[in-house]
């Protein structure tokens, strides 16, 4: 239980609905901004404007999964105006204050070294991504129907990155009959992929591979799809980004040459806002209780 924990929601989207539900049955104490527009009511929550009071006695300030730009503002769905966390609210929070975020800018990270506040970025925590990775590969296989006029089964279907998303990416076509082409930069992903049955190749050879492709699916964060590569890719494959922004495609020269490319970040709140609220949520609770336990221990 988190009977008696101040928790402060600042901004979100649709799974954030399913944290502030979470706390609130585990008896926090939860105050909202950024919510105005939300027609659910939350029995026990409460509904306030974001200034430096609201924060003065937070336990958890939780934000949204991206926590705000690098102007500090903060992705607010349900918000009538714009918000913004400004250095006032993040000086007022107490020492013992955690903020809890998906994952943190600069800009966040230095306000909270500055104040010695502790920050906790779920996202980098592979349980949560590993979840995470189900509904982003359900809303790339959504997308990829969308935009395509042939099946997935049997197309030759390129993932690049063999991390927690690449994976469940590869596995999810693989169930579809894809034919799978892994590109990979680690000898033992290329081990991994070749044992699934996939076609593994390191990603610095990229530009071999890609002049039959159908569909190909980023999850590498960094320039990897240039140019140089869509060049030589067939004009009708398709390109789906699913790295953070601004992506690892090369989007201006594809749409020169006439190839479908979409940036996709943040699928898990799109497709499936529940499940991934849920999945959230479960961490959280859990983090805040082994926080409590630690104080206690002190």
């Amino acid at each position: 239980m988190l009977t008696g924990v101040r928790t402060v929601f600042v901004g979100g989207d649709a799974r954030q609905i399913e944290v502030i539900r979470k706390c609130a049955e585990m008896d926090a104490s939860v105050m909202i901004a950024g919510f105005e527009k939300l027609q659910d009511s939350f029995q026990g929550v409460t509904r306030e404007p974001l200034t430096p009071e609201l924060l003065s006695n937070a336990d958890a300030l939780i934000l949204p999964v991206v926590g705000c730009d690098d102007e500090g503002r903060v992705s607010a769905l349900f918000s009538e105006g714009p918000l913004r966390l400004q250095e006032e609210h993040i000086s007022a929070m107490p020492g013992h204050g955690v903020i809890y975020t998906g994952m943190a800018k600069p800009y966040l990270r230095s306000l909270c070294d500055k104040y010695k506040i502790k920050l906790v970025e779920i996202l980098e925590r592979d349980d949560v991504a590993i979840y995470n990775s189900i509904p982003t590969a359900e809303g790339a296989l959504m997308m990829a129907i969308q935009n395509t006029d042939f099946t997935i089964h049997g197309s030759t279907s390129m993932v690049l990155g063999m991390g927690r998303t690449g994976f469940t990416m590869a596995r999810s076509l693989q169930g579809l009959g894809a034919k799978i082409r892994m590109g990979v930069r680690k000898s033992e992903h290329y081990a991994r992929a070749e044992e699934m049955g996939w076609k593994p190749f390191l990603v610095r050879d990229l530009s071999s591979y890609v002049s039959d492709i159908d569909l190909l699916f980023n999850t590498i964060p960094t320039m990897i799809v240039t140019a140089q590569i869509i060049s030589k890719m067939p004009r009708e494959a398709v390109i789906i980004d699913l790295a953070s922004a601004p992506g690892g495609c090369d989007f201006r020269y594809a749409e020169k040459r006439g190839i479908k490319a979409m940036l996709a970040p943040g699928l898990p709140g799109i497709v499936a806002p529940k499940t991934a609220g849920i999945i959230m949520a479960n961490t959280l609770v859990e983090l805040i209780s082994e926080e409590i336990k630690i104080r206690g221990d002190a």
